[in-house]
């Protein structure tokens, strides 16, 4: 009779499975259609516009052979992967200290301190970089204030130097990072601080051999994203350093807006994107390793 009535009971129970099935599946269409229509499809059009439009109509290979070997704009590629370096080590090296002081010594100020963080966040970046150009124009106010002091006999032409360029991608960047670093170590456990200094390590080695290896996640992360979104600026590098800063994704900006050779710039469109992925992959995969072994 129990044998009757398992046995009875377990098509129900299986179609339920089965709808389970069905339903985990219907729910993940949306999200694939998305990812479908507003990722893949404009990859691929961007792809065939790159060796089918202009130049590439005769030589689909021609407007990558020129980015890879005209030396003009291997420079680019260069200068592009260098400020993203830049900008990513500045705001590691920043912004650290800061997230390390929000978890363990903020106290009630924590939120205070976040949400000056998230603020600037809240704003165009356009509005953040012209900010800049208030402060450090000829007549801006900082030299305004330094020649009102005495400390310069005329107003220094800051604006157009290539180091301002850096200064505003690292304010722009920097709460990417704090937030990533943030989030883990949020999750290291204080006790295992505490344990290595009760069995005689000083702040640095409990630093170097506790906090930094279980942090080095948060790290990954927001050296990723800092690094990515750098790669895909253009508007500090336009707004900022009197463009003498040239990188890719503003030598993009201007063959869509200014030359119109749309080709050419979706050929500079799939380089920079795949460089930006083999670079993640090695950072990610760096990091992982290190982790390991630490």
């Amino acid at each position: 009779m129990q044998t009757l009535t398992s046995l009875s009971a377990s098509p129900p129970a299986q179609s339920k499975r089965n709808r389970f099935r069905l339903a985990t599946g219907s729910w993940a269409l949306p999200a694939v259609l998305f990812l479908v229509a507003f990722l893949i499809v404009p990859l691929v059009a961007n792809a065939f516009r790159s060796v089918t439009l202009g130049e590439a109509a005769l030589n689909p290979w021609a407007y990558y052979e020129k980015l890879l070997l005209d030396s003009y704009y291997s420079g680019i590629f260069f200068t592009t992967f260098k400020v993203s370096l830049v900008t990513t080590l500045c705001t590691l090296v920043l912004g650290y200290p800061v997230a390390y002081f929000m978890v363990r010594y903020a106290g009630r100020w924590n939120a205070l301190i976040l949400f000056c963080m998230i603020a600037p966040l809240l704003t165009s970046i356009i509005m953040r970089t012209f900010g800049w150009r208030v402060l450090l124009a000829r007549r801006g106010l900082i030299n305004v204030w330094a020649t009102d002091l005495g400390i310069i006999s005329r107003p220094l032409d800051i604006l157009n130097d290539p180091l301002v360029v850096y200064i505003g991608l690292v304010h722009v960047m920097a709460p990417f990072m704090v937030l990533s670093i943030t989030a883990v170590l949020q999750g290291v456990d204080v006790r295992l601080e505490e344990s290595a200094r009760v069995l005689g390590a000083n702040r640095w080695r409990t630093f170097r051999h506790i906090t930094l290896p279980l942090s080095l996640d948060g790290i990954a992360t927001g050296c990723m994203l800092v690094f990515v979104i750098t790669n895909g600026s253009f508007l500090t590098m336009l707004l900022l350093g009197g463009g003498k800063v040239q990188t890719l994704s503003l030598l993009i900006y201007q063959q869509f807006n200014l030359t119109q050779d749309v080709g050419f710039a979706a050929a500079m469109g799939n380089v920079l994107l795949i460089s930006a992925m083999v670079c993640v992959a090695l950072q990610t995969r760096f990091v992982r390793r290190r982790g390991v072994k630490a």
